[in-house]
């Protein structure tokens, strides 16, 4: 091997396919791979992730093993239940610092508990727009300050817990309403707008000891022409910050960039830009050994053309041994939880945070097995598919629960006729279940054509507050997790107990909703089998 192979190694962090790490990514860990990012595919229990991570720590100690796990609708290591947690969206709705640490710290100490080094959280951008795609729920909230003070609570509860964090999105996502998974979106503000909107939550989280940094495939042409993971104006924004650890590119999958400039260009812009470690991404339905070796062979021409100098790897990879040593420190402090334990207390802390978070305006009561119909169309690729955890929570509640997907649409819902139900039954109570009324047409479209014929209808809105509809019978939910959803259920039962029970379509009294959700499903009940961190 030699030493150009070693640095080139040293500063990317690949993912792979499977629970066992295969022998190329094995013989790139002895040589001094910089890290690896597992995703859901990789951690279908916490028994089978404990031995993957001491594999690949033994074959190569210096490699950080990192995970997207945010908790709510994106988690990779509770994605065949759902996520404990409800997502960050909920914790700010609270706005308790002790409890918000406290979740982080819980978050730790599970992540600890099965050999991760690196969690690529807290979502730190400030969801300034509420039609933006990707980011909604995930993030803490539209202020600011908000954003600020609970992103540095939480840095510091993962700490606590015994592993680093990284924040994500810099210079900022929430303002977007383009999917970088899908396009490359453009943040239209100038400099004084990002750094009294976008830049306070990254300065707090820095300012409490922030690990590692993401950058974002978003172009902000006040910094420069590229999206800020490849534009060397982005990392001078970020060390003005005060940062002094590793960058860490979203995903270079993304097709963000993984179209133009190509994913292999992609990786040795990151590096000229400043990058320190480059996340490949998923490499679900791919060859993730080539994809591998294609940024392998990208980085080392570079280097050989006299684009990148070997001193610009070393010191990146030497950003990465500091990280490390990081870890180390946090885990010396506080005594580890086995992983029972440890999904016991983020349970807790996470029931927690869904019981104080949920609320609900005019008459949510359910008396009897209700319809849910659920209108969410779009794939949140963050998140993986649409979670179906209200309908489970629904059902365990209401065992003759009705599940429609859609409405009036030509594919037709799940269960029952084309109507669902909703207008064959008019006994039956119904829930709607949305998350993006505002920005996709066609979700409100059947919000309103569901509300005409069932104006008594309770909608669970479980995206953003600020996106949420002008409805009489309303509950925000702030996501559609597995904690998300029993809060939501609780909350409808406890109005029935309390005499406020549903009406059926005879008795209506011309009570208006409207609605958002959110959620994940393609690795289970609020779980997530999408693809990395940052706009992943």
């Amino acid at each position: 091997m030699t030493d150009l192979r070693r640095a080139v190694l040293g500063v990317l962090a690949p993912g792979f396919s499977g629970p066992e790490a295969p022998a190329w990514l094995l013989d790139a860990a002895r040589e001094g791979l910089g890290g690896v990012v597992l995703f859901a595919g990789n951690t279908p229990t916490l028994a089978s992730t404990r031995t993957l991570t001491d594999v690949l720590h033994d074959a190569g100690p210096q490699v950080v093993v990192a995970v997207d796990e945010e908790g709510g609708d994106v988690s990779r290591l509770e994605a065949a239940t759902g996520s404990g947690l409800p997502g960050l969206a909920a914790l700010g709705v609270v706005d308790d610092l002790d409890l918000t640490r406290r979740t982080g710290a819980a978050l730790g100490a599970l992540l600890r508990s099965v050999g991760i080094d690196l969690d690529l959280a807290p979502v730190l951008d400030v969801a300034s727009e509420p039609r933006n795609p990707v980011i909604g729920v995930r993030s803490l909230g539209g202020d600011p300050a908000l954003v600020a003070r609970h992103g540095a609570a939480l840095v510091e509860g993962l700490h606590d817990g015994g592993v680093a964090a990284c924040g994500k999105h810099f210079p900022g996502h929430g303002a977007t309403t383009v999917d970088s998974h899908l396009d490359l979106p453009e943040l239209d503000a100038d400099l004084e707008t990002l750094r009294a909107r976008d830049l306070p939550p990254f300065a707090a989280a820095v300012a409490a000891g922030l690990d590692a940094l993401m950058t974002a495939h978003v172009r902000v042409p006040a910094l420069g022409p590229s999206p800020a993971s490849l534009e060397p104006a982005a990392t001078a924004l970020a060390r003005d910050l005060g940062f002094t650890g590793p960058l860490v590119t979203d995903a270079l999958d993304m097709g963000a960039v993984a179209r133009d400039p190509g994913f292999g260009e992609a990786c040795v812009r990151a590096l000229e830009a400043g990058a320190d470690l480059l996340c490949l991404g998923t490499t679900v339905g791919r060859d993730d050994e080539a994809l591998f070796a294609q940024a392998v062979a990208a980085v080392t021409d570079a280097v050989q053309a006299g684009r990148l100098t070997p001193d610009r790897l070393h010191d990146a990879a030497a950003r990465t041994d500091a990280l490390r040593e990081r870890v180390a420190a946090y885990r010396r402090r506080t005594a580890a939880l086995d992983p029972a334990a440890a999904v016991a207390a983020l349970a807790a802390v996470g029931s927690e945070t869904a019981g104080r978070a949920v609320t609900s305006t005019g008459p949510v009561g359910v008396s009897t097995a209700p319809v849910l119909v659920d209108l969410r169309r779009r794939l949140n690729h963050a998140a993986g598919r649409t979670s179906p955890a209200l309908a489970e929570a629904l059902r365990r509640r209401w065992p003759g629960t009705l599940v429609v997907h859609g409405y009036g649409r030509t594919d037709g819902p799940r269960d029952g006729g084309q109507d669902g139900g909703v207008e064959r039954d008019p006994a039956r109570p119904v829930v709607v279940l949305c998350r993006e009324p505002l920005a996709d047409a066609q979700e409100g479209a059947a919000l309103d054509a569901v509300l005409a014929a069932r104006p008594d209808a309770v909608v669970v809105h479980a995206g953003l507050a600020a996106a949420a509809p002008d409805a009489t019978a309303l509950v925000l939910a702030h996501g559609v997790g597995r904690v998300n959803a029993d809060a939501v259920v609780a909350l409808l039962a406890r109005g029935e107990l309390a005499g406020d029970v549903h009406p059926g379509a005879d008795d209506a009294r011309g009570d208006g909703a409207g609605a958002d959700g959110a959620g994940d499903d393609g690795a289970g009940a609020g779980g997530s089998a999408g693809t990395l961190g940052g706009a992943r």
